[in-house]
């Protein structure tokens, strides 16, 4: 160890060198030590290393290429420390003797836990905007998916009973439930992205609604648009009668005399109650049903049974019949399942095929027709996830075709496409089915690469069919459950965008007409070129017809409706709508001897037609419609009569005035989501309280 004395002395050479311009007598506290002397001005160093201080060298420390490198040991291990760690040349990166430890893997449990408390640490985090909250959240939930799916339910719950999103979160959002399917959508979905800010507006309300992502049509169309068209098919004056039929709703489970005007759940019910009447039912269900209440068999007969004598079919049946979806009742998640679902479509379909006649029904799938209701998973998943609805596609395709509805070539490709196929009719007609829950708002599913318009492929399946139609000269009706437009509350943007642009394409030389259900109300859409920026009776190109349902459920009547349709064109010449007055119900249940009336409601032609100059045969295409709704524009009681109509003449219909006439307007001329949204006021699309 250097001495006290040298230490001073040395630092006196120091202190020497930086002062350069005098010399200076050292005074050292200890004088006996060192006695003052002149200390020179400078010290040359010899140039050879001091070999002596070190014992061994990894190289020659006397050359002049290299720095030394003595062979250095640890007093404290007593081990020496190898060449490679100061070996110029090859200099050691990472070091994997001792690296820092990394935490315990955490549990199933301890993620659960860990996620619920990020979450609410983020709910209410003052630096962030709600909707950077709700993607924030996602993120999590999304990583707790992925490492530990078997706790997503449990997350779903924990969340819906903390942030009080339900009062009956484990009905709802269980492991038999909504759980497992939450996972699966947040464990795909970007949720850090725009499938995770649409999530949060569609469901939460706290982030602004994405806009449509802009479509890329470069090689979805395999040929333009001819130009010109072809010229069109020539009327045959020859009339066929087709049956519009949707949204059954039946309830087997219906209970008469049960409440049904109930504050919780499905109404008519044995366990449903109104909350001032707990023990006593307020409003007793009647037999045949209720406003607020999904049909019981009794109406389902009825309908079936009224409907050939009120439309002069009773001995030669339909043409065809149309029944665009939701044949199960509107159960909660907890009281769903696959026997349920099974079992109503059975009854159904095999009702109208004993009660309509022998012509086919062309049916499509609802979004109460899937267990558990509103979901279809896109193919594209994979494996398992990507089949799970399999067995429902399978079954209703089965039961289409014992009927004798779907020839070989269609069974075939519903059951690969969802459910969805073509028909070719012999007398020309192709019939194409798809399944809109596929574009459906309330689909989790739909939420996994949302800003994808098709990520099922539907659509790609009704591009290429309507281009085999329109390379063989065919006419085509399309038919659905989920509307794609009107007030834009149902379906998403970007789906429905693209498929707007294929009606434009196919419109008006291949595609005849368009049906829906789903509103529950009667209700109609137009389509227009160029995306509708110019609607006129120039652009009006095709039109979507939403059929009236037969369930009474929520606040109307019941009904359905009959299409006179030319032979060669397969336009609309009129419809007539039935409806039966739910109002009167309650009054038959103490006898036997009457049912429920039915009773003719209108004409479309002579209802809206009134002041449109236009052939006593001539279509009610878009053009057609195109004048009605220019009409309403200067004529309020036109507006008063669809709104009317559009409850099927409900005793709870309300009156559309004011804002509302040219929001329902708005409507009528919205063919999809997102022209709906980008040109409407929102909050007018339904006529009933």
């Amino acid at each position: 160890m250097m001495s006290l004395k040298l230490r001073c002395f040395l630092a006196t050479l120091a202190w020497s060198h930086y002062l350069q311009d005098s010399e200076f007598v050292l005074a050292a506290a200890d004088t006996s030590a060192l006695k003052a002397s002149t200390v020179p001005y400078s010290y040359a160093v010899p140039g050879a290393f001091p070999t002596s201080l070190y014992s061994h060298y990894y190289n020659d420390p006397t050359a002049t290429s290299a720095q030394p490198q003595p062979v250095i040991s640890d007093p404290v291990t007593n081990e020496i420390f190898p060449y490679s760690l100061t070996d110029p040349y090859n200099i050691s990166q990472y070091d994997t003797v001792d690296p820092h430890p990394l935490p315990p893997k955490a549990s199933s449990q301890m993620l659960l836990q860990q996620a619920v408390a990020q979450i609410k640490s983020i709910a209410v985090n003052p630096m962030l905007s709600n909707c950077a909250r709700c993607q924030a959240s996602l993120e999590v939930a999304k990583f707790l998916a992925l490492a530990a799916p078997e706790q997503g339910s449990n997350l779903a719950l924990t969340l819906c009973e903390y942030f009080k999103y339900s009062s009956s979160c484990e009905k709802s959002f269980g492991p038999l439930v909504m759980g497992p399917i939450l996972t699966q959508v947040v464990s795909f979905a970007d949720v850090g992205g725009y499938d995770g800010q649409l999530i949060c507006s569609q469901f939460l309300s706290l982030c602004p609604a994405p806009a449509a992502t802009a479509l890329n049509l470069t090689g979805w169309f395999a040929k333009p648009k001819p130009n010109p068209l072809p010229p069109p098919k020539q009327p045959s004056g020859q009339l066929l009668k087709v049956l519009h039929i949707s949204d059954m709703h039946i309830d087997p489970r219906y209970a008469n005399g049960a409440e049904a005007n109930c504050t919780t759940g499905l109404c008519c019910r044995e366990n449903a109650y109104n909350s001032y009447s707990p023990n006593t039912p307020l409003v007793p269900a009647a037999r045949y049903g209720s406003f607020l209440c999904d049909a019981p068999l009794s109406l389902i007969t009825s309908v079936l049974e009224a409907i050939p004598p009120l439309t002069g079919t009773e001995s030669t049946g339909f043409n065809f019949t149309m029944s665009t979806g939701d044949m199960l009742a509107h159960d909660p998640e907890n009281q769903q399942s696959r026997a349920l679902n099974e079992y109503s479509e059975a009854v159904l379909y095999d009702l109208f095929k004993r009660m309509l006649g022998p012509g086919p029904t062309y049916a499509t799938l609802g979004n109460h027709d899937t267990c558990l209701p509103d979901l279809a998973s896109p193919s594209s998943l994979g494996g398992a996830l990507g089949q799970q609805f399999s067995w429902l596609y399978d079954h209703i395709t089965a039961l289409w075709e014992q009927e004798g509805w779907l020839p070989e070539a269609s069974v075939e490709s519903s059951r690969a496409h969802y459910a969805a196929y073509m028909v070719k009719r012999a007398d020309g007609l192709r019939v194409i089915s798809l399944d809109t829950n596929l574009w459906l708002t309330s689909n989790y599913f739909n939420y996994i690469n949302s800003s994808e318009p098709d990520v099922s492929g539907i659509l790609r399946f009704l591009t290429d069919e309507l281009q085999d139609a329109e390379d063989a000269g065919d006419r085509v009706w399309i038919i659905g459950h989920v509307y794609s437009g009107w007030d834009g509350a149902t379906s998403l943007p970007n789906p429905t965008n693209l498929f707007y642009q294929i009606v434009d394409r196919f419109s008006p030389h291949v595609i005849a007409n368009i049906f829906w259900g789903h509103a529950h109300e009667d209700l109609l859409s137009i389509f227009y070129a160029n995306n509708g920026t110019n609607m006129s009776t120039e652009t009006a190109q095709t039109v979507s017809w939403i059929g009236p349902s037969v369930t009474p459920l929520a606040n109307q009547n019941s009904g359905f409706r009959v299409y006179e349709v030319d032979s060669a064109t397969f336009e609309v010449i009129d419809a007539y709508t039935w409806m039966s007055n739910v109002n009167d119900y309650p009054a038959l249940d103490s006898q036997t001897q009457f049912g429920p009336t039915f009773e003719f409601e209108y004409s479309t032609r002579e209802a809206y037609g009134g002041n449109i100059t236009w052939g006593a045969t001539d279509p009610l295409n878009a053009t057609w419609w195109q004048l009605v709704t220019e009409q309403m524009e200067v004529d309020p009681t036109l507006m008063e009569a669809f709104n009317l109509y559009q409850g099927k003449g409900s005793i709870l219909t309300l009156p559309c005035t004011g804002e509302c006439i040219p929001a329902r307007i708005c409507y009528i001329r919205s063919g999809s989501a997102s022209i709906a949204k980008q040109n409407c006021v929102s909050g007018y699309g339904s006529s009933v309280q």
